[in-house]
């Protein structure tokens, strides 16, 4: 199996190509540092979750790729991130080669890991200084097999060695299909079928989305190395939210404030992390109530509020995901302050049923009760509150259509791929991890409510580890009621 040509630039090349210049490029380098690394911190974690992988799909070839680097434009690509899967099974993150590929080969008693990656070229290879995609030259120097192995704990082949694997595979071999499009679209090929036995037609689950669904799910209860992860992030996101209010004076000064929040916190980001984990929104005035803003281009004026949903992902990709609501000038109005309330109401109110053994779906059902309660006793809907959470009624649903809950771990909306009866219809168990984010939104022009509530909008979310006896709120540690959040951002 032939791997990928990277792409051609010969059409602007200027690499000198004479055998004096390659010669001379080739010679007199200081040899890389040889000594091999200890292996990392997570692993020991990663070969638990192939070993645990390996016992859901005995005698099955499993093949994980890491993924190739996204187009941006023309030859420039974005940061590579390799797959969520391949991250979590081999604990490489943010180092991680392009291309590679995990392969569980099975035996007797599990499967015999190998991770196939393209190992770093010789100084007298063209490679080296003449390929702008993969040359050391220009990109870094790649690992070596050896030191791979050492740090992953796992072993390892060059990647062109994923031949002899190709030639072997049959169609009971299980493929992560979108991790690498072009990868499977070639392995699909060479088979002359679809590995994994996909068959469009068939009303069946196909085996590889079964592996999918199981890699998902494997992530529905975090480790202790995951906990600790996103204990990180979250500590990250605190100082990124401490830049954006140390900076008010600037944003509001400036006409796109809302960039100048975005690039404040993805600065922290970059320095405490890997980068933020999903596009930061900075939310001001009735941008709020647009859920997924992300164009960040208005001001931000004296009085407003600013939602700011945002986190840091750090070096091993789990990320944090935290909004607050802030209001820029230091104080809430009262009406703005009403509805800031009324969120953090059902937000604690959500978070104090949280222990092992309830609904998932518990956690929504009990903050929309308090939602529903609230717009209820203001007016804005036609009929009691108990009538609205009928689920052939929701009126108060027009100011919150989001969920209030999501997975979070290596992806912001982890574990998407795990089945309803396991995710919103799932048990909670000790050491899930996932959001309280309910919100209030009122649209500047929606004629339901009074003017003076038209284009407040209010989400408060914080990351919630689940425990033994309960539950902690990681994010805690940032300020939370109306009173600590004034404090807070008079302290700039």
């Amino acid at each position: 199996m032939a791997e990928p040509t990277p792409r051609a630039t010969s059409n602007r090349s200027t690499t000198p190509g004479s055998s004096t210049f390659k010669d001379h490029i080739a010679s007199n380098w200081a040899e890389h540092d040889r000594a091999l690394p200890d292996a990392r911190e997570q692993a020991s974690f990663a070969a638990e979750r192939r070993a645990r992988l390996s016992a859901l799909h005995p005698g099955r070839t499993l093949v994980v790729p890491a993924g190739q680097a996204k187009v941006r434009s023309n030859d420039c690509d974005y940061p590579f991130r390799p797959h969520s899967a391949f991250a979590h099974l081999t604990g490489w993150g943010t180092d991680a080669v392009v291309g590679s590929v995990l392969v569980l080969t099975p035996r007797a008693d599990g499967h015999d890991a190998t991770l196939y990656f393209r190992a770093s070229a010789g100084r007298d290879s063209e490679e080296f200084y003449a390929n702008p995609e993969i040359g050391e030259f220009w990109v870094g120097p790649r690992p070596s097999l050896e030191a791979v192995a050492a740090d992953l704990g796992i072993a390892t082949r060059d990647l062109g060695a994923f031949a002899d694997v190709a030639d072997r595979l049959d169609t009971d071999a299980l493929l992560v299909r979108d991790a690498d499009p072009a990868f499977t679209e070639a392995l699909d090929g060479r088979l002359g079928v679809a590995v994994g036995g996909i068959d469009a037609t068939s009303d069946t689950p196909a085996t590889d989305d079964v592996l999918a669904r199981d890699l998902s799910e494997m992530r529905l209860v975090k480790d202790p190395y995951e906990v600790n992860e996103l204990r990180r992030a979250v500590t990250a996101t605190k100082h990124g939210f401490d830049d954006v209010i140390a900076d008010f004076d600037t944003v509001l000064a400036h006409p796109r404030g809302e960039r100048i929040v975005e690039g404040t916190f993805n600065r922290r980001a970059r320095a405490d992390g890997n980068t933020v984990g999903y596009d930061t929104i900075a939310a001001a005035g009735s941008h709020a109530c647009i859920l997924h803003w992300t164009r960040n281009d208005g001001a931000v004026a004296p009085g407003d509020l600013i939602l700011i949903d945002a986190g840091v992902e750090v070096e091993s990709l789990y990320t944090a995901d935290i909004t607050r609501t802030l209001p820029v000038s230091g104080r809430f109005t009262e009406v703005q302050r009403l509805v800031y309330d009324a969120v953090l109401e059902a937000a604690d109110a959500a978070f104090a049923i949280v222990r092992p053994g309830i609904t998932f779906r518990d956690v929504h059902a009990t903050a929309m009760r308090v939602i529903a309660e609230r717009t209820a006793e203001w007016g804005f809907l036609p009929v009691s509150a108990e009538e609205s959470l009928r689920p052939e009624a929701q009126y108060h649903r027009r100011y919150m259509v989001h969920g209030t809950s999501h997975h979070l771990g290596l992806d912001v909306h982890d574990c998407a791929k795990a089945r309803r009866e396991l995710y919103l219809d799932g048990t909670v168990e000790a050491g899930m991890v996932f959001t309280i984010e309910p919100g209030l939104y009122f649209q500047e022009d929606d004629l339901t409510v009074p003017e003076e509530f038209r284009g407040i909008g209010v989400r408060i979310e914080d990351d919630i580890l689940v425990t033994e006896d309960g539950a902690e709120n990681l994010s805690v540690g940032i300020p939370r009621t109306a009173s600590d959040v004034e404090a807070w951002v008079a302290s700039r």
